[in-house]
């Protein structure tokens, strides 16, 4: 789990250099439809009311994230890599979370992360000190908060909770997004952009329904 999620991440953030926010966000989310379709292959059954609430949560992600004309280039190819880790990230966190203490998970996972990300930081780029205290604040705000606690959270949630809803509930970060852009930053919210809100939402919502079969009852005289 920590491997994937050091690559996941590593191919996220090189590619955010070679493209645009909006197709990161957009091409991210696509871990929405990867995790049912990874899940076949290891029979873990997905419904259909799940596969219809990824494709509308994906179309909002769409409205929200893709600002000008969509195209495929390097970083974009870059973030799709992360993407399909992301995917098997949590498949993998739904298979053991409920085998595992999700503390122990949780803190082995960031380790290995962590140095994995060390190293790498050694080998391609050249860390020091003042770069490190000038950015301090949102390093640590991602350390705790992003990573710590959000990655955390996810692991006790996942315990009971199928992983393609779990996908799907995990790329609302971009409805808080918007609603933090607006609530701290005084960001305008347009027509388009509530839709995108609001299909994610009904994507989120109808994942949780669950489809009962139909039974039949035979009258016994």
């Amino acid at each position: 789990m920590g491997t994937f999620l050091f690559v996941a991440s590593s191919f996220q953030q090189v590619g955010i250099v070679y493209t645009t926010a909006g197709n990161a966000g957009f091409i991210t989310g696509l871990y929405m439809i990867f995790v049912p379709i990874f899940g076949i292959f290891i029979k873990k059954k997905t419904s259909l009311n799940i596969w219809i609430a990824a494709l509308i949560a994906l179309g909002g992600m769409y409205l929200l994230s893709v600002e000008e004309q969509f195209s495929i280039g390097y970083g974009d190819l870059l973030v799709l890599v992360a993407a399909a880790f992301y995917a098997v990230h949590v498949l993998l966190v739904g298979h053991y979370a409920p085998k595992i203490d999700n503390l122990k998970i949780s803190a082995f996972q960031f380790a290995i992360c962590s140095v994995f990300s060390l190293v790498a930081a050694f080998i391609f780029e050249e860390p020091n000190i003042d770069g490190i205290l000038q950015a301090a604040i949102p390093i640590l705000y991602g350390g705790v908060f992003s990573v710590g606690i959000a990655y955390t959270l996810q692991v006790i949630g996942q315990r009971k909770a199928h992983p393609a809803p779990a996908a799907i509930i995990l790329s609302l970060e971009t409805v808080f997004a918007v609603f933090g852009g607006w609530l701290l930053l005084n960001e305008t919210v347009d027509v388009k952009t509530l839709a995108g809100c609001t299909l994610m939402l009904l994507g989120m919502v109808l994942a949780q329904i669950k489809l009962k079969k139909k039974t039949k009852v035979n009258n016994l005289t």
